[in-house]
């Protein structure tokens, strides 16, 4: 076994080290942001994978020539920008347009699928939630990360340590309720009464599911380490 796949390595540390590994990772449902302190052997057991099978996919990435982004090496200020530019970016599009949809399936559809009432629910609270989480990042978090890198002040180290602990549980939120809206809709699947609307929603819920992943890994796994690493104690 190579060193991508070591069996004292997390699946979050895991796609930190080899990012390709995440569409792995992302086929066999593991969740590698929020879950990503869990082993494989802990992950495979909980999902009932085959361990042996998702190792030797992940061993064959290391065959494959294909680019990917080496996060684990850009520096902090640098990986906060991408952040806001690609993921922050990519929310506030999309929030506005999916509690739109949810809201209108759940009131057209919500009697013959009435887990479109608590999926309309659930994206409502995300929305208030992200709204006020990228705010927050962009405002507090992400400058004082800027600020220690390039005149570190105790305040800002301070706030670092602050905001990252609050950010932690504020992700276990949002991947939570995704994760349950996974659930609901049996993986997003379609159904056969499905209207046009409701299948662009539930393609789109699908892609703000993936996207929300690679946000909150980057973060969790990468940026926010090195944030408290540069912060050290208050």
């Amino acid at each position: 076994m190579n060193q991508t796949v070591s069996d004292n390595l997390t699946v979050g540390e895991i796609v930190t080290n080899d990012f390709r590994t995440s569409i792995v990772f992302k086929n066999a449902g593991i969740d590698f942001c929020c879950g990503g302190k869990q082993t494989i052997e802990e992950a495979c057991r909980e999902k009932g994978i085959n361990q042996k099978s998702l190792e030797k996919e992940l061993n064959e990435l290391g065959q494959q020539n294909f680019p990917s982004h080496n996060f684990k090496e850009w520096d902090p200020a640098f990986l906060s920008d991408y952040i806001v530019n690609t993921h922050h970016k990519f929310v506030r599009k999309h929030l506005p347009e999916l509690l739109f949809y949810t809201g209108k399936i759940a009131t057209v559809h919500g009697e013959n699928h009435p887990e479109l009432i608590e999926v309309a629910e659930l994206f409502e609270e995300m929305n208030k939630e992200l709204t006020q989480h990228l705010q927050n990042e962009e405002e507090v978090l992400f400058p004082a990360i800027k600020k220690t890198l390039n005149n570190p002040s105790r305040e800002s180290k301070k706030t670092i340590h602050s905001e990252i602990e609050r950010m932690f549980g504020e992700h276990d939120f949002a991947g939570g309720a995704m994760d349950k809206i996974n659930r609901l809709t049996k993986n997003y699947q379609i159904p056969e009464d499905a209207c046009k609307t409701y299948e662009v929603t539930l393609k789109l819920l699908q892609q703000f599911e993936d996207d929300l992943h690679v946000h909150v890994h980057l973060e969790n796994n990468i940026l926010f380490p090195k944030a408290l690493n540069l912060a050290g104690g208050n």
